[in-house]
Parts: C-alpha cells; structure tokens; sequence
C-alpha cells in the first residue's frame, strides 16, 4: 500500500513539474488542424477580419466556446489534456 501511495504521489509531481506549454505549442499540436486552413468555417490564425467580431464578443465568451465546445469545434479544440491558462493562451495566439 505504501508503494502505491508513493507512486500516486511521485506521478502528481511529475505532472506538477512540466512546464505549462505555450499558446503557439497548443496551436501547433492541436488547433492547426482546423485554424491553419479555415476547416468548416474555423477563422485562420492571424486573420484580423475574420477574428474581429469575434473579439469583440470578449476573450471570456471566446475562453467558453473553446472549453465547451462552438458549432463544429469539439470542446477543448482536442486539447483534453490543456489547462485554462493554456487553452485562453492558445485563444490569444491564435487570434492575433
């Protein structure tokens, strides 16, 4: 028992350790498959027309749709395993 507690504690530490990745990270490993070529109506990295009304709705309506999922993009944009911190990081990279 004591060695499975200990290997819970030493996994947590690990997961604790790794550094949170950045939001051009998250986009490269998940969000550009959608974003990099517009897929059933995802705006484009970078594309300020595109991006516009959607910033204007405000990075808090943005950060809901990306966590819970908007029209054709699945909750978390297939980023399960992402944080808020890095899910709104991967928001404001994309977008601008």
């Amino acid at each position: 028992m004591k060695k499975l507690a200990l290997a819970l504690m030493m996994t947590g530490m690990v997961a604790a350790s790794q550094a949170a990745m950045t939001g051009e990270q998250v986009y490269n490993m998940h969000c550009v498959v959608c974003h990099g070529q517009g897929v059933a109506g995802a705006p484009k990295h970078g594309d300020k027309a595109a991006w516009a009304p959607r910033l204007k709705q405000g990075m808090k309506v943005l950060f809901e749709h990306a966590k819970n999922g908007y029209k054709a993009m699945p909750a978390m944009g297939t980023c399960s395993e992402c944080t808020d911190a890095e899910l709104m990081a991967a928001i404001k990279y994309n977008a601008h």
